[in-house]
Order: structure tokens, then sequence, then C-alpha cells
């Protein structure tokens, strides 16, 4: 499965030329221009990472690392500011504010692509244990589920789709893929 980068850059050469080089090696990527598209987007489908630039035409990027990081489904997502503002200062407030990391324009590919391998492999051997929806719960080291607090009594099989339903919520899936 390709690591799903979201990217956000109001200036469509460099967004052309991220994309370009980033599907070329093997990443599902989208672009948006503008704060707005991107939400709407992100409400149906959460990336396994953001490239973001400061500087956007309906919202500041840093404004939009403050609204990620106070989504439940978004919280844990590796963000990587992407701009033209180079100074100390702006790195630690965008450090500060939430962003995982800070990448200056303009900068070579091969680095933006080892902070992306760097903060995807940490995303995904941090996982949480404790997958919730709704009212239920499982943590996936025990193996236990419960409802409300309630625990449940699963087969190992009903554990392991209710793991796989709770870690892909939103998603329509084949029941193809459940064999």
């Amino acid at each position: 499965m390709a690591v799903h980068i979201y990217i956000v850059e109001d200036d469509k050469n460099i967004r052309e030329i991220e994309m370009f080089a980033l599907k070329n090696s093997g990443y599902a990527v989208e672009e948006f221009e503008n704060a707005k598209s991107f939400f709407s987007r992100s409400a149906e489908k959460v990336p396994d990472l953001v490239l973001l630039d400061i500087m956007l035409p309906d919202m500041d990027g840093l404004e939009i690392v403050k609204k990620l990081r106070s989504r439940p489904d978004t919280v844990r997502v590796p963000i990587i500011l992407v701009t033209a503002k180079t100074t100390e200062l702006d790195k630690v407030k965008g450090l500060d504010i939430g962003a995982d990391d800070y990448l200056t324009k303009p900068f070579h590919f091969e680095e933006l692509e080892a902070r992306i391998r760097s903060l995807t492999r940490r995303k995904f051997i941090q996982e949480d244990v404790c997958l919730r929806c709704s009212r239920i719960t499982f943590d996936t080291r025990t193996r236990e589920a419960s409802v409300d607090g309630t625990p449940l009594a699963l087969t190992r099989k009903e554990s392991a789709l209710l793991e796989y339903f709770l870690l892909h919520r939103n998603r329509i899936i084949s029941p193809c893929l459940l064999y």
C-alpha cells in the first residue's frame, strides 16, 4: 500500500514538481492550492502525511497545523512545512505549533524524500495501540474490545475483523478482501 501524501501549495509550478517527483517515487499524491479544498478532501480521506506551505491565499499554514492537531482523526498525521520562510524564529514557531518537520525552499528532492521516509516510518511504528470509534474501543496489544467499557467476548476471527474495520473506517471495503 502506497503512502498517501497531500501537498498544500499555492504555487502551481512547485506543486507540480513535488507531485511528479513523489509519484515517480511510488507515493500516492493529491494536490491542493488552498486550505478550503484541502480540508474538504481531508474530511473524506485522512492522508498519511501532509506537505504544507505556510503562505497560502486563504489561510496561514500555521493555522492549518493548529486545526489538524485539534482534530482526533488528524492529530497524529505527520506534517512537513515546506516554505520560503527561512529565519530561525519561523522554524521554531512552525515546529512549536505542531509541525513534525520544517524544510525551506529551495530544497533538494532527495532531502524531502528522506524526511518523508523518516516520518512515515515513525508514524507506522507508533500507531495507537487503542483504536476507538464511537463507543467501541479495541486494544491492539491485548486484543480486547469493549463497548462503553463493557468487555466483549470475541473469537480470534471476530477480533481480527473488528481491528480491520476500525483501521479502515470511513472506507468502502470489498468483501473479497475479507476472505
